[in-house]
């Protein structure tokens, strides 16, 4: 069974680089044509796609966060990475990874095959 854990700094502060880890146990991150996600929920909202790395390494990101966004991967860790940078406490949000067998993005949960637990971030000086 595939799991993946988040894990970083719960508290950021504005300006700063916010960066997580996502640890996946169980399956590899260059399994054949799995894509792996970036994903968040703030305070009393819906959840908004950030970005994902591919399989193959290629990454594709959200538009409204693509100036400030990179997801980098450690193969021989098994791990993906997120840098937010500059952020704001309209960053604050609980951020997920999650993977789907398929490109494309998606904000139901329903799209995709397995997720994190999420980890709390919040924005504040």
């Amino acid at each position: 069974q595939v799991q993946l854990q988040e894990s970083g700094p719960g508290l950021v502060k504005p300006s700063q680089t916010l960066s997580l880890t996502c640890t996946v146990s169980g399956g590899s991150i260059t399994k054949n044509y799995y894509y792996w996600s970036w994903i968040r929920q703030p305070p009393g909202k819906g959840l908004e796609w950030i970005g994902y790395v591919s399989y193959g390494g290629s990454t594709y990101y959200s538009p409204s966060l693509k100036s400030r966004t990179s997801i980098s991967r450690d193969t021989s860790k098994n791990q993906f990475t997120l840098h937010l940078s500059s952020v704001t406490p309209e960053d604050t949000a609980v951020y997920y990874c999650a993977s789907r067998a398929r490109a494309g993005w998606s904000t139901s949960r329903n799209d995709y095959d397995y997720w994190g637990q999420g980890t709390q971030v919040t924005v504040s000086s």
